[in-house]
């Protein structure tokens, strides 16, 4: 959601300061080279500083109190208004310049869930992106973001703009501030894992508050963004301080299988992998940490003395399935997408066991997710 913001009124036109003291060295029938003699500074000086190239400093406000009877505080507020002003100006062409940048940005999907005004004006809008990203610059944008480009090079899914994937991230970022956590404990956060495990056969609306409170119990964020175009991540793990991690998914995959392996596949990077490490899920190209995070989500699911059970009997029909995911505690859906993933299962038998969730797009978090 866009911030509440205070309106002011921000002026587009530089008044000189200097304007107002030739105004009264005119009244006073003063030179500047008499103000100069009285002030103790070189004509030069106050003719640059009456033209506005040089600025009136907090000595010279003070000497121009004593001389023309203006408060110091008058002069420091007209120099800094004006200084400011020139730095607007400064800003706005500078804005006027990078709206190239603008086509590298989810622009219209970000305006819809209200993370930016909507505005006809390009430069306004880049300055929205700006405030948006926390940054001062496009290269600044560059910058901070940099390392998340490179950590998403290293998979197939950097066919996605980088723009969206930033963005999408952001999203994430602003969502996981305003969620308070304890500091992040590690054995907590396992404990809480195993209550977690025991959400999968509810319904989200039971299980989505008790997620979130079991995380952040743990100094865990978990936050549920849905995906903007052609970021093709489907989850995320990275840290916002040293006491706090961001847990972030998608629901690109919509079934709960997908989902609570997605879950705790993140959480294993978490527990396993350094808090310096960015790790962004997106594609099929694996390295050994992702697959550290895979073996601790499915055995997390479904340990391995269980799925050894499982696959003794060989022939998998819906009574068998169901009946060894109440066994050990998980949702019927979770086991069948494990087997067909492992090909002991056709992709098209017994999907219907799985639940199937929706993102509500029209904001940044999900209050729903149940289809």
């Amino acid at each position: 959601m866009i911030e509440p913001t205070v309106t002011q009124y921000i002026p587009d036109y530089a008044s000189v300061p200097g304007d107002t003291i030739a105004e009264i060295l005119e009244l006073r029938g003063m030179s500047q080279v008499d103000l100069a003699r009285r002030l103790g500074l070189a004509t030069k000086t106050v003719n640059e500083i009456v033209k506005g190239k040089a600025p009136i400093t907090p000595e010279t406000s003070i000497k121009l109190e004593h001389v023309l009877g203006v408060p110091a505080s008058f002069w420091n507020a007209r120099e800094q208004q004006y200084r400011e002003i020139l730095a607007r100006k400064s800003d706005k062409a500078e804005r006027v310049r990078q709206v190239s940048w603008l086509s590298e940005l989810p622009v219209r999907e970000l305006v819809r869930r209200e993370a930016i005004p909507p505005s006809k004006d390009k430069a306004a809008l880049v300055q929205s992106l700006l405030r948006f990203f926390g940054v001062a610059s496009v290269d600044q944008w560059r910058e901070v973001w940099k390392g998340v480009a490179v950590s998403f090079r290293k998979t197939k899914a950097y066919e996605s703009r980088m723009g969206s994937l930033a963005a999408w991230l952001r999203l994430g970022e602003l969502e996981a501030q305003r969620i308070e956590c304890e500091a992040y404990n590690a054995k907590a956060f396992k404990q809480h894992l195993a209550d977690i495990r025991r959400l999968t056969p509810a319904e989200p609306d039971a299980f989505e508050p008790e997620l979130r409170r079991l995380c952040a119990e743990s100094g865990v964020a978990f936050v549920l963004i849905p995906e903007l175009p052609h970021t093709r991540a489907c989850g995320a793990t990275r840290w916002l301080n040293p006491d706090k991690a961001i847990l972030q998914l998608s629901l690109r995959y919509r079934s709960n299988d997908q989902f609570w392996f997605s879950f705790f596949h993140e959480a294993g990077h978490i527990l396993l992998h350094s808090s310096k490490e960015v790790f962004i899920e997106g594609s099929d190209c694996k390295s050994d940490k992702e697959e550290q995070a895979d073996a601790f989500a499915a055995n997390t699911l479904i340990p391995a003395s269980e799925y050894r059970r499982l696959k003794n009997v060989g022939i998998f029909s819906r009574a068998d399935v169901v009946a060894f995911a109440e066994s050990i505690g998980i949702a019927p859906g979770i086991v069948v997408g494990r087997l067909q993933h492992d090909g002991l299962l056709p992709m098209s038998h017994l999907n219907d066991l799985k639940r199937r969730f929706i993102s509500l797009l029209c904001a940044p978090s999900v209050p729903s997710m149940l289809e």
